[in-house]
Order: structure tokens, then sequence, then C-alpha cells
């Protein structure tokens, strides 16, 4: 392949090739992204913390390593992630006030992972505080900006680590994903982004919001990249008691470039009212491109599902009421003294965290609180349960399910500030995953109004080949990357 006139361009697989053969260098690389940095840094707002002297320490290194041989999928490759992953050698805030300049003493197992493979550390990128929010506004520390309009979010949680990609701020990079927080983002910014199974990677070292439903995955401008970096980052921890112990499969091996006898679901239930006429167009291309493709389309039902997003705002503000409980101004993180231990744990709390995360630990103390625990919390379950059942019902007789990743574009940046609800419902096709513990990816299936459009695929639990596969076809075949490659 020819080398393009600005590195960033490439994607990891590309780079790898590249790498290898000597053509370009780590540091020739990093340096290319740390250019493209200071151009468009100041007007996106991705990163809120740059590593440069890391970044340029690890090419080195890697560089080295690809000398002697010493080659995996992810050396060289420089990638950023989400700061509420904990990291020795930058800060670990989760955007949040009440961690500004906290220095963690351990690495995420993902980013020890990372380390081994010799990846390259750009930054840590931009999140609404502790992950909770849908547009990147919550930061403590300024919102990011969507690269595709100055005035649009760019998604949440995990904004600033998608539009670091859709930017070429960095080749891939890590976001968790709670309620949607990898795929609305990915969505809205018009890359890839995959949430594994639950249990498929080690959340040890991921600063927690709610912990049954947190899961860590990539952006990456292709599928194939995605592939990689989950390769790279998935697989048993016995850190983590919520790892699972199965292997992690070579997931390119399974590519396919057709969909012949694969059966897609597709749900009523993700036809909601508020789809915008431009969202609803591009999906309907998109089922059109998956029959082109041999795909066979199955309607399905999922019942349960108009409940999910009442039951997410039950479990997941719970169990961040139960984790955020940890900030207390003794063991970590900033403290604001008071006249007693009481008064320190109320200043530090109240001037600490911002305002949506004070409403969800609110919202979630309630639920968990004496009288209202089995009426809230436990029906919550239930319901859960129930959830799940739908997807495997529906798996019994498809392989994935396709769905739009969210019913509008990005919003513009204060349009929902002041409406939680309206915000809320921002994740109202992706919750459902999250819920029921499957895995899902959203990919660029189209445009309305010059905003990236996304198609979310799902699929049946540890079964990230089969979805992989499907979306790396639909990638290959709608060519979407190519329209994007050069925003």
């Amino acid at each position: 392949m020819s080398l393009p006139n600005d590195l960033t361009l490439l994607t990891a697989a590309e780079s790898r090739k590249l790498l290898d053969n000597h053509e370009i260098s780590s540091v020739e690389l990093t340096h290319a992204y740390l250019t493209r940095i200071q151009e468009v840094e100041p007007k996106i707002h991705s990163y809120l913390h740059l590593m440069t002297d890391v970044a340029l320490s690890q090419a080195n290194a890697a560089d080295k390593r690809i000398e002697h041989g010493q080659i995996d999928d992810l050396t060289g490759i420089p990638v950023a992630l989400k700061d509420i992953l904990c990291t020795t050698d930058a800060p670990t805030t989760a955007a949040s006030k009440i961690l500004d300049g906290y220095m963690s003493p351990y690495d995420a197992t993902v980013v020890t992972r990372l380390r081994e493979q010799g990846a390259v550390f750009l930054g840590k990128t931009n999140t609404d505080e502790f992950a909770m929010g849908s547009s990147t506004e919550n930061s403590a520390f300024g919102p990011t900006i969507n690269p595709w309009g100055e005035n649009r979010v760019p998604g949440g949680s995990s904004g600033g680590s998608a539009a670091a990609v859709a930017a070429r701020e960095a080749t891939i990079s890590l976001g968790s994903d709670t309620g949607g927080s990898i795929r609305q983002p990915a969505g809205f910014c018009g890359v890839v982004g995959l949430k594994p199974t639950y249990g498929r990677v080690s959340r040890f070292g991921l600063l927690p919001f709610a912990s049954s439903l947190d899961q860590i995955g990539p952006f990456a401008r292709t599928v194939e990249d995605a592939a990689i970096m989950l390769r790279a980052i998935g697989g048993h921890d016995p850190m983590d008691s919520t790892s699972v112990p199965i292997e992690v499969p070579n997931y390119e091996a399974a590519f396919r470039q057709d969909l012949a006898g694969v059966k897609i679901g597709v749900a009523k239930e993700y036809s909601v009212d508020g789809m915008e006429p431009g969202v609803d167009a591009a999906m309907k291309a998109a089922l059109q491109q998956l029959q082109d493709l041999g795909a066979e389309l199955v309607p399905v039902s999922l019942p349960h599902t108009e409940y999910a997003l009442a039951t997410y705002y039950i479990t997941a503000p719970a169990e961040a009421s139960a984790n955020l409980a940890r900030y207390d101004g003794v063991r970590f993180g900033n403290r604001i003294e008071g006249d007693n231990l009481i008064e320190t744990y109320m200043r530090t709390r109240g001037e600490g965290f911002g305002a949506e995360v004070k409403r969800r630990i609110m919202l979630g103390t309630y639920a968990l609180s004496s009288g209202y625990y089995d009426a809230y919390y436990v029906k919550a379950q239930k319901v859960r349960t129930l959830i799940k059942q739908d997807f495997d019902k529906a798996f019994e007789s498809v392989d994935a399910i396709v769905a739009p990743t969210s019913p509008t574009v990005a919003f513009e940046l204060g349009s929902r500030t002041d409406d939680p609800y309206a915000m809320y419902l921002a994740d109202v096709f992706t919750i459902p995953a999250n819920m029921a513990g499957i895995p899902g990816i959203s990919l660029p299936c189209g445009f309305s109004d010059g905003l990236p459009v996304g198609m979310q695929l799902l699929g049946k639990s540890f079964d990230e080949t089969n979805l992989l596969s499907i979306a790396h076809a639909y990638e290959q075949a709608a060519n979407v990357y190519q329209e994007l490659a050069h925003i």
C-alpha cells in the first residue's frame, strides 16, 4: 500500500503492515497524531490529559521491539484511554472535581494488557462525570465537541474517546458502556463502537458506575480495528470476579464477504415515536443492504423493551449510590474540611460531585432505602430477567438483531441539559443490551442532514465472532468508512 500524506488517515491494521515492513516508525506515527492533536484539540476537547512524554517513550520502545521481531497486534499503535481507566502515569479523574489530579497506584487490567502489547498511550479522554450522561456535557472540565458539527454533542458518556477517533486524534480508543456509552457516541460521531458481552473484558481498574452493567470496549474507524482491540484486551482476569474464563478467538479469521444464510431479527419495539426521518431513511437503506448481501430479515418481538429505560434508571443509580460512597474525602481524592467528620463528608461530596452525579446518587439511595427496596430495586431486577429472556427467545430463531443506535443524530449542545428525561431517551435503543448483558456494535450506516447515523447490531452472549463478521460484511459493502475517513 502507498503511504498517505497524513499518517493519521491510516487504520490500525494498515499501520501494522507499514510498521512491520519498516516503511514507517512508531515515533513517526506518534508524532503525526501529536501534531494532529495540537491542530484540532482546541476546538474538539477530546482529551483531559495528554501523555506526550509517555507516548514518545513508548513509541521508541515499540520501534525497538519491532526491530527485534517482538511484535503484537498493537505494538507501536497510538491509542487513547477514557479517563475512568486507572493509569499509573497520568491522572485518573473520571472528569470529576472530587478526583481532580488523582494518581492511581495501579493500572487497569486493560491498560496493563495494552502496555504488554507495546501500544502507545496518547492520553486520557473526556467523559461525562463518572460516566453518567449521554452527551459529555456533564464533565467538570468542559464538554467535548462533535467533530461533525461545532454546536453538536459527541454523545456520552465516552464522547471524548469517540471524538478522538472521529477527528483522527487517535487510531483506536477505549471507552466504557453502561447503558450505551460506547455505542451511542460511536453513532453520533460516525465511528465503530463495540460493547462486548458482560464478562468478556476485565473491569478491574475501571472506576465503577454500575458494576453489573459496566463493560469496557473499543472505538475504531473499522470493524477490523475494533476486533483487533477486543482481542488485545479480552480474556479472563482473576482480579475481576465477573470476568468469564472463555477463550478469546481470532475474530478476523471469521470475517466474510456476504451474509448468505444469516438471519437478522428486526424488532418492532425499536421503532418509536420521535425517530427522526433521516435516521429512519438511513436504517431502511441499511436493511436493504443487509438483504442484498444475502441476509434474511426476520420479524422478532422483544415485548419488555419498553420497560428497559425505567428498569435501568432504578438499577444503575442504585449501584452508583453504593459505588460512589467511597468518595468521602478520607481515603483518596480531594478533601474539603468541615468542623467535624460529617460536615467534611458533606462538603467534600457536595462540592466535589456535579449535578447529574448527585441526581443519580439520590435516585439510587431512594430506590435502596427501607420500604422502597422491594417496590423498586427488587422489581427492577425481575423485569431485567424478563428483558434477558426476550433476547434469549429471539436468538433461538435469528443470528443477530438490528436496530438504530439512537432515534436521532447528534443533538445540539445545551439542548437537553435542562431536561434530564429527554437526555435519558438518547439511550433508549442501547440500554436493553446492557440489561441483558449481550454484545452490541454500532457502525456508520449513512447520514441525516450532514450528520452520521449509526446502525446497531446485537448478538448472543460471547458470540462477538458472529457479530463482528456480520458488521464487517455490511461495512465492506456499504463503504461508509471511505466517506468518514477524511473528516
